[in-house]
């Protein structure tokens, strides 16, 4: 695999490494229940934030399992405003998109420029093949961000999770990357 090239810019972003500085903000976002409803598990801790902020910070890419962890901030004023992740998914050239976003950040499409960015990154540097996202039918703004990624919707199971004393239905959106070539050159 390819040897990912940071920060990777945008028209108004930023993805970067996280660092230990961005640890305050990481967990004033991570620690609301807004923020942790469509997110495994409750809202996380200070010490928790920790872990994962180390983990993002020092994050490698080299094999199936394997995630990139990057800080989003906008370019004209540093500070953190959410996370994009690509995890590397078993199989050859599959891959995993994820976001989280500050309240703050979100409504702006920071979410959208963020994963056009890490899509380009995994088709374009890393030669992956597919890339997909998994969220729950209840998160209406994710879904709608993969389809302004011109990511198709490919599979509803229904009731696949039970978390957070519920059922949960999960949305699987995709795109090749032959389809998002496509996309890019409009």
């Amino acid at each position: 695999m390819p040897e990912i090239r940071l920060p990777i810019t945008t028209e108004r972003l930023v993805l970067r490494r996280f660092n230990g500085g961005d640890l305050d903000a990481f967990h004033a976002y991570h620690s609301l229940p807004d923020t942790a409803r469509f997110l495994p598990g409750p809202a996380k801790t200070y010490t928790q934030s920790m872990e994962r902020v180390g983990r993002y910070a020092n994050f490698v890419f080299e094999k199936e399992g394997d995630w990139v962890a990057l800080a989003i901030e906008a370019a004209e004023r540093p500070g953190l405003l959410g996370e994009v992740v690509l995890k590397w998914l078993p199989g050859e050239g599959q891959a995993e998109v994820g976001w989280t976003l500050a309240p703050a950040a979100r409504g702006k499409g920071y979410g959208t420029e963020a994963a056009d960015a890490v899509l380009s990154l995994g088709f374009e540097e890393l030669g992956l093949h597919r890339i997909e996202a998994r969220l729950d039918e209840l998160n209406h703004a994710s879904a709608a961000l993969c389809s302004r990624l011109g990511m198709r919707l490919e599979a509803r199971h229904i009731d696949k999770w039970r978390y957070k004393g519920q059922w949960a239905t999960e949305l699987v959106y995709a795109i090749l990357a032959a389809e998002w070539r496509i996309g890019a050159a409009r």
